[in-house]
C-alpha cells in the first residue's frame, strides 16, 4: 500500500513536472517571437531613418551654395582683375555674379553671369548703393546645387551672400585730404601736437632731430582752419608745406556715414 502511494505521488509530481516545463516552453517561445517581432519593427525603423537621411543628404546636395568677396578698387582694370581673380578661384562655380562702384567718372557696372536677367547683380549693386560704397568690387560666386530657387529666391540669396561679405570687411572712409609736413622746434612740439585731435587729422610720421618733423593728413575741408591756427600758435614760426591732395582712409578718426 505504501509502494502504491509513493508510486502515485511520483506520477503526480512528474506531471506536474512537465505541466510546469511546458508553461516555461510555451513563455519561452512567446518571448523568442515577442523578440523577434521586435528585430523586425526596430529593422523596418533603422531602414526608414536610413531612406529619410538619404533623402536628407540629396536635398542637401541640391542646395546652392554662395560665397561672397568684396574688395578695395580704384579703377575699371582693377575690378575686372579682382573679378577674374574669383573666377579663376572658383572655376566649377555655375555663376560668378558682380558688381562694383567707382568714384571716378561716378561708374557702376554689374553682370548677372548667366542667371535670368535682374535677379543677381542688381541686388548685389543695391546692397553696395546702400551701404554708400564706393571704389569697391564684389562678387558673389554661386555653386548650383540643382535647386530652382526662382526670382525673388535668387535675389534674396544674391543680396543676403554680398551683404554678409561687406559685414565681413573692414570699411574705409575714403575721404579727400591733404598731406602737410609741418617743421618746428621743440619748444612749439607740444602747442602743436595739443591741436592737433581737434582737426581730427592723421599723423603718418614724426621725426624728431634737430628740429621736429612732423607729416599728416588733414581734410580738405578742415585744411584753412587748421593752418590758421597753427599759424597763430606759433607765431608763425613753423614751416608748413602742402603736399598735395588725395584720397585717404579716415575711418580712424572719423565715423563712416
Amino acid at each position: 500500500s505504501a509502494a502504491s502511494m509513493t508510486s502515485a505521488q511520483a506520477a503526480t509530481d512528474c506531471a506536474e513536472f512537465i505541466s510546469n516545463m511546458t508553461t516555461v516552453t510555451n513563455k519561452a517561445v512567446e518571448t523568442v517571437k515577442e523578440a523577434i517581432a521586435n528585430l523586425v519593427i526596430l529593422q523596418k525603423k533603422t531602414q526608414e531613418s536610413g531612406e529619410k537621411l538619404q533623402e536628407l543628404v540629396e536635398s542637401v546636395n541640391k542646395i546652392s551654395e554662395f560665397i561672397g568677396d568684396i574688395a578695395p578698387v580704384n579703377s575699371n582694370d582693377q575690378a575686372v582683375e579682382f573679378i577674374n581673380s574669383i573666377k579663376s578661384q572658383h572655376r566649377k562655380a555655375k555663376h560668378n555674379v558682380y558688381a562694383y562702384i567707382l568714384r571716378q567718372d561716378n561708374i557702376s557696372r554689374y553682370s548677372d553671369d548667366g542667371e535670368p536677367q535682374g535677379t543677381a547683380g542688381v541686388p548685389v549693386l543695391d546692397v553696395l548703393k546702400k551701404r554708400g560704397l564706393t571704389d569697391v568690387c564684389a562678387v558673389v560666386t554661386r555653386y548650383f546645387g540643382g535647386i530652382l530657387l526662382g526670382g525673388g529666391g535668387l535675389v534674396r540669396a544674391y543680396s543676403h551672400a554680398a551683404s554678409l561679405a561687406c559685414d565681413a570687411a573692414k570699411i574705409m572712409n575714403m575721404c579727400l585730404c591733404h598731406r602737410l609736413r609741418i617743421v618746428t622746434d621743440y619748444g612749439m612740439y607740444g602747442k602743436i601736437a595739443y591741436i592737433l585731435p581737434n582737426h581730427e587729422t592723421i599723423t603718418v610720421s614724426s621725426d624728431f632731430s634737430d628740429n621736429v618733423t612732423i607729416e599728416l593728413l588733414v581734410l580738405s575741408d578742415k585744411l584753412g582752419a587748421l593752418t590758421d591756427e597753427l599759424t597763430e600758435i606759433t607765431n608763425g614760426s613753423a614751416n608748413i608745406t602742402d603736399l598735395g591732395e588725395l584720397f585717404e582712409d579716415f575711418s580712424s578718426v572719423k565715423k563712416f556715414s
